[in-house]
């Protein structure tokens, strides 16, 4: 408590200087003191210092703590939209086809990657990547414990064997879904983009060299 610190120095005070002050028992000191710290609380709170009231009965300005003002954020997060998928990719430099479903597709030398929008709100971002080759149906179970594989050990992208195709063969895919409801701000929309990207051609490469399935 507060005047525990102060309680000894008193008592050393009194001790050396009994002429002037005389002795004080120790439970008349801290009396003394207790009745000090309340008149001192209760001018604070009424207003009285000194003799003079303040009218309002409020405290002293200069008593009170002044709150920091709010500042509003620079950048506010916005809605994501295809129109704003394209303009993170043309910062990230990277090449893309529209569809006719106003999805996005980019192509490398050995897969190509999809950016779309799903969900009922159009609130889900979604980057599917897959590899141009494709697995025999007998390498079928090869299939799914190389993706299993990937999965097991690697972050970020899903990866999964597709249905087959027309011509019967595999596809191999890896995705990534992101839920935006709340929206994106730019820097985090290009991040996003930037990792699908990345990741996507670290699986293709493992795929065709560590998971030597194409």
């Amino acid at each position: 408590m507060p005047w525990l610190s102060w309680w000894g120095t008193q008592r050393s005070r009194s001790r050396s200087d009994r002429a002037g002050f005389g002795e004080l028992h120790a439970g008349e000191l801290r009396s003394a003191e207790l009745r000090a710290d309340t008149g001192e609380a209760a001018k604070l709170i009424s207003g009285d210092s000194g003799g003079s009231r303040d009218p309002g009965g409020t405290l002293d300005l200069a008593l009170r703590l002044d709150v920091p003002a709010q500042r509003k954020p620079e950048v506010v997060p916005g809605p994501v939209t295809m129109r704003r998928v394209g303009d993170s990719l043309d910062r990230l430099e990277i090449r893309y086809l529209t569809d006719n479903d106003g999805s996005l597709l980019a192509m490398w030398e050995r897969h190509a990657l999809l950016f779309a929008l799903e969900g009922p709100d159009d609130e889900i971002l979604v980057m599917r990547g897959r590899p141009h080759a494709t697995v025999p149906p007998d390498w079928a179970d090869r299939s799914y414990r190389v993706v299993n594989e990937w999965n097991h050990t690697r972050r970020f992208c899903k990866a999964y064997v597709g249905d087959p195709t027309e011509r019967g063969q595999l596809p191999i895919y890896a995705e990534i879904q992101v839920p935006l409801l709340s929206g994106v701000h730019d820097a985090l929309l290009d991040e996003l983009l930037d990792c699908a990207a990345a990741v996507t051609t670290a699986f293709v490469d493992w795929l065709h060299d560590e998971g030597a399935l194409l």
